[in-house]
């Protein structure tokens, strides 16, 4: 018997049936805009080969207009679809089924031509977009149907209708967005009327024994989004016009809420979808921070859905399904929900990718052919197990060498910072997948360059050591290091100054005012967010607003530049970052000198003229004043004629950024 029975019960949609209850969410990778199908194919195939029942494709625009940026890839002509049939081909020949997302982007489009219900600006774009007028308004709706059309054309199984996350059909529906006055606009009947009707003319157009997803807003998280009665109403609307499916969509874009960072508890809006429940006859699918076997079985268990859609779960490892059925959950690497290459990648117009599997959406150049060499690894942080598991993969012999007693590096301290739980399953998957792959462990070693001797190749991953600021004072015994702090044991006052804003800066802060972790516990996070009941407070949002805890301590956060504290945060999480510590009333100052240390606290001024001398008054300093490259293992092998390959922070030291370090081990070893 499975031990995820729910989960891998087929799902017969009556002309077809789905071999399991897991979609793989749409993701914007950029990879159709390549033009390089073969790539696009093998992209999706794996992922097919790996299990998945259905998989949905970024989003296709259905014209010019609709595209998020110029130049997003569509179906617009038979070469296009002559293209994407070496798409849905391949996939089909990996016994997997594949659905193409028709998004049109409305006011979100980057681009001067966007077009919208109403003239409404968007905050997350700088151009204003058009007033449809009817014509318009037609002419958007066939070229929706003519896009699933196209897409039938081309293999496809299905077609997703994106209707949610506030792109242009989501716009229609809110009169936060839609200011009309016709038959588009005014009462709900109105609003609803474009996106039912899309629905109606592409079921009409490809016939019956084609799927049709409805991608529905069940909460919006703005200010006048839909009330629960009208989102019922609308799902009910869309299974009457022919929707096979209803998935979900979780807050508009422009919401200043988070909704799939890492700090969002796993499973943590399943609750919304439960609602409806029983309201519709076709199946219903939940999303959102679902990233383990065993979360997934449990929504299902639980009533929440009929299916479940992980997205970037599938960048972290295509063999997700595969891994549940066989029963090795502890070998999937983890989705830790960073947003560092994949929506971070999408919003900077790069290829999406996976901080945990660099080989995501780079499955034809970054390939790992098999070799008999014999290599040592010291480091035992993301750098050299990423290393070590690529080497294992291609059959090398692997020796890791670490002076710690147990495996993961800098990943331990990640780890304890509250919103950041997911790495201790990180760390937990690494251990597994080390011990399958043979690779030999020293834990508790500290490797000297006669270790080294004899292997074909040594690669140094050794990691960093703090930078030391040289502020006069910083040995008393009021300061500590974030080493100090993070790996606990060290006594932290009741207020606190945090040398350094980067990004561990962020993490000490967090970790200092913060008690129990809203992460672990929906119902705060939920409060210290503001989301409310959408059957009782319009769009989720909740009248009074967000809640937080109490800090526990007062913090102040500070920086020699002067400029915002976190800009060099990720694309995506930084205002999550910056929202969170002003919530618990962390001061953030800027363009500071400092001056010393005492029993008073930091001494600091400003400016290059270092004015205005500051007493920070706090019972605690915690330098987080950046981090330099630990390389004297690699100093002494070159000295002893052995030239070793140094990467991760022992190369760069910037951030102790572990996407680039990945990165950069598994490369490194692919060119071996």
């Amino acid at each position: 018997m499975t031990t995820y029975p729910h989960l891998l019960t087929p799902l017969n949609l009556g002309f077809t049936t789905l071999k399991n209850r897991v979609l793989m969410g749409s993701m914007h990778t950029g990879l159709e805009e390549t033009r390089d199908w073969n790539r696009v194919a093998e992209f999706y195939a794996a992922r097919a080969r790996g299990g998945v029942a259905l998989m949905v494709t970024g989003g296709m625009a259905p014209n010019a207009e609709g595209g998020v940026f110029p130049g997003a890839a569509g179906l617009f002509s038979d070469q296009d679809i002559s293209n994407h049939k070496i798409v849905t081909d391949r996939v089909h020949d990996a016994g997997g089924k594949i659905a193409m997302q028709i998004l049109h982007a409305g006011r979100y489009a980057y681009s001067k031509d966007c077009v919208a219900p109403s003239p409404v600006k968007s905050p997350i774009s700088p151009f204003p977009p058009k007033a449809l007028d009817e014509e318009g308004i037609e002419t958007q709706i066939n070229d929706m149907v003519t896009a699933a059309v196209r897409a039938k054309q081309a293999g496809y199984d299905g077609v997703e209708v994106m209707g949610s996350e506030g792109y242009f059909l989501n716009q229609f529906l809110v009169s936060h967005t839609n200011k009309r006055e016709d038959r588009w606009g005014g009462t709900y009947e109105n609003r609803m009327r474009l996106p039912v009707e899309v629905v109606r003319r592409v079921r009409e157009a490809v016939g019956t024994d084609f799927i049709v997803i409805y991608r529905l807003s069940m909460i919006d998280l703005i200010p006048n989004g839909s009330t629960w009665d009208e989102v019922v109403t609308l799902a009910k609307a869309i299974e009457a016009a022919g929707a096979t499916i209803l998935n979900t969509g979780i807050g508009w874009h422009e919401a200043r809420i988070p909704t799939i960072a890492t700090s969002v508890p796993r499973r943590a809006f399943t609750w919304v979808t439960k609602k409806l429940m029983g309201e519709v006859n076709i199946p219903v699918i939940t999303s959102n921070r679902i990233n383990t076997p065993q979360v997934a079985e449990d929504v299902l268990a639980d009533g929440c859905a009929d299916m479940v859609s992980m997205a970037r779960p599938f960048l972290a490892d295509p063999d997700f399904v595969a891994k549940a059925e066989a029963g090795q959950a502890d070998l999937i690497a983890p989705c830790i929900a960073c947003n560092q290459a994949c929506l971070d990648h999408t919003f900077s117009m790069k290829i999406a990718s996976c901080l945990v599997n660099p080989k995501a959406a780079h499955e034809t150049e970054l390939m790992l052919t098999p070799s008999q060499k014999t290599v040592a690894i010291v480091g035992a942080g993301p750098a050299g197990l990423s290393a070590a598991l690529a080497a294992a993969e291609r059959g090398m012999t692997v020796t890791v060498f670490d002076r710690a007693t147990e495996i993961g590096g800098q990943l331990n301290m990640a780890k304890q910072v509250p919103g950041k739980e997911e790495f201790w399953g990180l760390v937990d998957y690494y251990r597994a997948a080390v011990a399958q792959a043979g690779v030999t462990l020293k834990l508790g070693h500290t490797a000297t360059p006669d270790d080294l001797v004899g292997f074909d190749d040594v690669i140094i991953a050794t990691g960093v050591t703090p930078r030391d600021p040289q502020i006069e004072g910083q040995d008393g015994p009021n300061v500590l290091s974030y080493i100090d702090v993070l790996r606990g044991g060290a006594e932290v006052g009741k207020s606190v100054a945090v040398i350094g804003a980067g990004g561990i800066g962020f993490d000490v802060a967090e970790f200092l005012v913060t008690g129990e972790s809203p992460t672990e516990n929906l119902d705060e996070w939920l409060e210290e967010w503001g989301v409310g009941d959408p059957e009782t407070t319009r769009g989720g949002l909740r009248p009074e607003g967000p809640e937080p805890e109490a800090a526990i301590r007062n913090v102040t956060l500070l920086q020699r530049k002067a400029q915002k504290l976190g800009k060099g945060l990720g694309k995506t999480t930084g205002w999550i970052h910056r929202a969170a510590l002003k919530m618990k009333g962390v001061e953030m100052v800027g363009g500071v000198n400092y001056e010393r240390i005492d029993a008073q606290g930091l001494h600091v001024s400003f400016g290059e003229a270092r004015e205005r001398p500051t007493v920070i008054e706090a019972d605690t300093i915690v330098l987080c004043a950046g981090q330099l490259p630990e390389r004297s293992l690699a100093d002494a092998l070159l000295e002893k004629g052995i030239t070793p390959h140094v990467i991760g922070g022992a190369d760069v030291a910037a951030e102790l950024d572990a996407k680039r370090a990945i990165d950069q081990g598994t490369r490194l070893v692919a060119s071996l």
